[in-house]
C-alpha cells in the first residue's frame, strides 16, 4: 500500500456501505489495500472466478484437466480463447465501440476507394471518347474496350493494393497502440500479424478496382465509332435514364433511411449514418450532372456584372463542360457531405440524449462520483445499483431499482408484463434479452449473481428501452454484490456533501453534460477518424481529378495566353475555377445532409418531448472547405501550362 501509512495507522477506507476505519498491520510494495478473508468475505460476498498461473513448462492441458476433477459439477473449467466469457463487462463494452471503429473504417475504405475509382474512371471515358472511338473504328468490339479498361485498373490497383498491404502491416502495431490510447481498445489489447487479412485486403483492393470501373467501361464500350470523333467540345449530352433513376432512388432511400434511424443509440449512430450518407452521397453524384448547371448560374450570376472577362470566363467554361465540372465537384461533395452528416447527427444526438435525460429526471440535484469508481449507500437519495448477472450463455448488465429510483428517473416502457411485480425474486428483462432467451412473463430462469450463488428468477415483465438489460429489486442486488456501488444518486434538492464520502452534488445541466462524458468523447474521436479518413481519400480524387481536367486543357489555356491573358491572368482564372467547383460541392454536399439534420432534430424532439438544438460542429467543416479550396488550387495552378504553342 503506498499511501504513506505504517502500521499501527488508522485509516478511513470507503466501502459500498460508506466510510469505515481500519488498522494498518503491515505494508507490501503493491496496490492495495489487503484485508482478512473474514473482512473481504462480508464486503465481496463471494469469489466468482478464481485464476490457475501456471508453472513454466507446465502443460496447460493437464492442468485443465486436473481444475476438472477437482471442480466436478460445482462450477466451469474455462481456458484458452473460453476465458473470453470472464471478461469484465467494461472491457467488451471498449472492445465493442473499437470493433465498430475499425468496421467503420473498413467499410468507409471500401466505399470511397469504389467512389475515387469509379469517379476518376468516369471522367477519364469521357476524356478519351476520341481515343475509344477511334479504337472501335479500326475494329476494336466493345467486349475488347471492357477487357482493356479492366486491365488498366487491376494492373493500377494490384500495384497499389502491394503497397497498401504493406504500409498496413507496418503501421498496424501503431494503430493498435492509438486505439489503446484514446480508449477504443482496453490495456490488454495487442496487435497479432497472421497471413490472411494482408492476402484479404490485397484481394479486395482488386475487387475495388474492378468494381470502381465497372460503370466506366460500360459507358467506353458504349461509344460508337464514330460518335466521340464528331463530338464538340461543348458537353450537351442528356442524362440516361438508368442515372436518374438510380440517382432518385438512392438519394431517397438515404433520406427514407435517415428518418427511420431516429432512434438509434448514440454508440450505434455512427456506423448507422455511414450508410446514410453513402446513399445520399451516391445519389446526388449521380444526379451532379442535371444539378449542377443552374448551381453555377445561381451563383456565377454575380461575377459577370464584374469589370473583366474573368467572371465571364469562369462561368462559360463550367457550363461548356458540365461533367468536368460534375466529376471534379464530386469528391468534394463527398467530403463535405458526409462531413456534414456525420459530424452533425453525432453531435445533435448527443445533445438530444442530454435534453431528454434532464426532461425525464424527477430531481432537484445528482450526486456523482469524485475521485471514486463508484457511490455508497452512505451518500443517500435513491439510486440504481448496478451489476452483472449470468445466464446460461450470455453476462448481463444488470441494475437494483426500487419504485423510488423508477420515479425519479423515468420509468421504461413496458411490451408485456408490469414493474409493480418487480419485488422478491423477480427480474424485468429487455425485449433483446427476452428475444434471444425465450423468456416471457411467468417463466422461471436460474440467474448467476457476482457472489456465485445461483437463484431462479421469475420473470414479471418485458420492457423496451432501459439503460440496463435486466432490472431486479434493489434489495436482491445488495444481498447478492454486497461490494456494489451506483453510478449516480437523485435528490430532491442540493444538499453538501461530506469529502470523505468521494461525492460531489451537481446541478440538472452539469449531470447532462457529463453523464454521458466519456462515452461522448469516444464517439466524437470515432467520428472525427472517419470525417479524417473520408478527406484522405477524396483529397486523392480532387488532385487526380483537377490534374486530369486541367491537363486535357492545355490547348484552351494556350489559345488564352494567345490571346492576350497574363500568367497572372491565367492562373486566376484556374483558382477561380477551382474555388467554383469547391462552391459547388459544399453546396450539394450540405443540401445532402442539412434536411436529414433537421428531420432528425424534429424526430428527437417528439420522442424526448422538448426542443432539441441542431449542433454542427462548422469549425471542423469550415476546415475541410479551407483544405479544399487550397488543394484544389494549388493542384489545378501547378498542372497548368501557359506558354504558347
Amino acid at each position: 500500500m503506498r499511501s504513506g501509512a505504517g502500521p499501527g495507522t488508522r485509516v478511513t477506507l470507503l466501502t459500498s456501505a460508506g466510510p469505515a476505519p481500519y488498522t494498518v498491520t503491515g505494508t507490501v510494495d503493491e496496490a492495495g489495500p489487503y484485508l482478512s478473508d473474514a473482512a473481504a468475505a462480508r464486503l465481496a460476498g463471494g469469489v466468482r472466478t478464481i485464476g490457475l498461473v501456471t508453472e513454466t513448462g507446465a502443460d496447460p492441458a493437464a492442468v485443465e484437466r486436473a481444475a476438472r476433477e477437482v471442480t466436478g459439477d460445482r462450477g466451469e473449467v474455462l481456458s484458452g480463447e473460453a476465458r473470453a466469457a470472464l471478461e469484465p463487462l467494461d472491457d467488451a463494452r471498449i472492445r465493442w465501440i473499437g470493433a465498430q471503429v475499425l468496421t467503420a473504417m473498413v467499410i468507409l475504405a471500401g466505399f470511397v476507394s469504389i467512389f475515387v475509382v469509379a469517379s476518376t474512371f468516369a471522367f477519364g471515358v469521357a476524356r478519351r471518347r476520341r481515343e475509344l472511338g477511334l479504337l472501335r473504328a479500326v475494329g476494336a468490339t466493345p467486349r475488347q474496350i471492357r477487357r482493356m479498361m479492366y486491365g488498366e485498373a487491376l494492373a493500377v490497383g494490384a500495384i497499389a493494393a502491394l503497397t497498401g498491404v504493406s504500409l498496413g502491416a507496418a503501421l498496424a502495431p501503431v494503430l493498435g497502440d492509438l486505439l489503446v490510447e484514446v480508449g477504443f481498445q482496453p490495456a490488454t489489447f495487442a496487435v497479432r500479424m497472421r497471413a490472411w487479412p494482408p492476402a484479404a485486403a490485397f484481394a479486395g483492393g482488386l475487387v475495388v478496382a474492378g468494381l470502381g470501373v465497372w460503370s466506366a467501361s460500360r459507358r467506353a464500350a458504349g461509344v460508337r465509332p464514330l460518335e466521340a470523333l464528331r463530338d464538340a467540345e461543348v458537353d450537351e449530352r442528356p442524362m440516361p435514364r438508368g442515372r436518374w433513376i438510380s440517382g432518385a432512388v438512392c438519394t431517397l432511400g438515404g433520406l427514407a433511411a435517415a428518418v427511420a434511424g431516429l432512434t438509434t443509440g448514440a454508440a450505434e449512430m455512427v456506423p448507422y449514418v455511414i450508410y446514410i450518407a453513402m446513399a445520399l452521397i451516391v445519389g446526388l453524384t449521380l444526379l451532379a450532372p442535371a444539378l449542377i448547371p443552374p448551381v453555377i448560374r445561381m451563383v456565377t450570376w454575380p461575377l459577370i456584372r464584374l469589370r473583366g472577362a474573368t467572371g465571364l470566363l469562369v462561368r462559360e467554361n463550367s457550363l461548356a463542360a458540365v461533367r468536368r465540372t460534375a466529376s471534379t465537384a464530386a469528391p468534394v461533395l463527398a467530403t463535405v457531405g458526409f462531413a456534414v452528416l456525420v459530424t452533425g447527427m453525432v453531435q445533435t444526438t448527443a445533445a438530444a440524449y442530454g435534453t431528454g435525460r434532464t426532461a425525464t429526471l424527477q430531481a432537484g440535484a445528482v450526486v456523482l462520483p469524485s475521485g471514486t469508481p463508484g457511490l455508497s449507500d452512505a451518500v443517500g437519495g435513491v439510486s440504481a445499483l448496478p451489476t452483472a448477472v449470468y445466464g446460461e450463455t450470455v453476462t448481463v448488465p444488470a441494475a437494483g431499482v426500487t419504485p423510488e429510483v423508477l420515479a425519479r428517473s423515468g420509468t421504461p416502457k413496458m411490451i408485456s408484463g408490469s414493474l409493480g411485480d418487480l419485488r422478491g425474486e423477480t427480474m424485468v428483462v429487455r425485449e433483446w434479452l427476452a428475444e434471444e432467451t425465450g423468456w416471457r412473463p411467468g417463466d422461471v430462469a436460474d440467474i448467476t449473481f457476482e457472489d456465485g450463488r445461483t437463484v431462479a428468477l421469475r420473470v414479471v415483465g418485458v420492457m423496451a428501452e432501459a439503460p440496463f438489460s435486466m432490472l431486479l429489486p434493489r434489495q436482491l442486488v445488495r444481498a447478492h454484490d454486497p461490494s456494489a456501488l451506483a453510478d449516480e444518486a437523485y435528490l430532491p434538492y442540493p444538499v453538501p456533501m461530506a469529502g470523505e464520502l468521494g461525492a460531489r452534488v451537481v446541478d440538472l445541466a452539469t449531470y447532462a453534460v457529463e453523464a454521458d462524458a466519456e462515452e461522448d468523447r469516444l464517439v466524437w474521436i470515432f467520428t472525427l477518424l472517419l470525417v479524417a479518413t473520408s478527406a484522405g481519400y477524396t483529397a486523392v480524387a480532387i488532385a487526380n481529378t483537377l490534374m486530369m481536367a486541367t491537363a486535357s486543357r492545355t490547348r484552351d489555356l494556350t489559345a488564352l495566353r494567345l490571346a492576350g491573358a497574363t500568367n497572372r491572368q491565367v492562373l486566376g482564372v484556374m483558382a477561380a475555377e477551382s474555388a467554383l467547383v469547391v462552391a459547388i460541392g459544399t453546396a450539394l454536399g450540405t443540401m445532402v445532409a442539412l434536411p436529414a439534420l433537421l428531420r432528425m432534430r424534429a424526430g428527437l424532439a417528439t420522442s424526448i418531448g422538448a426542443p432539441v438544438p441542431l449542433v454542427v460542429p462548422w469549425p471542423v467543416i469550415l476546415a475541410l472547405v479551407v483544405a479544399c479550396l487550397l488543394l484544389a488550387a494549388v493542384t489545378s495552378m501547378l498542372t497548368v501550362r501557359t506558354r504558347p504553342e
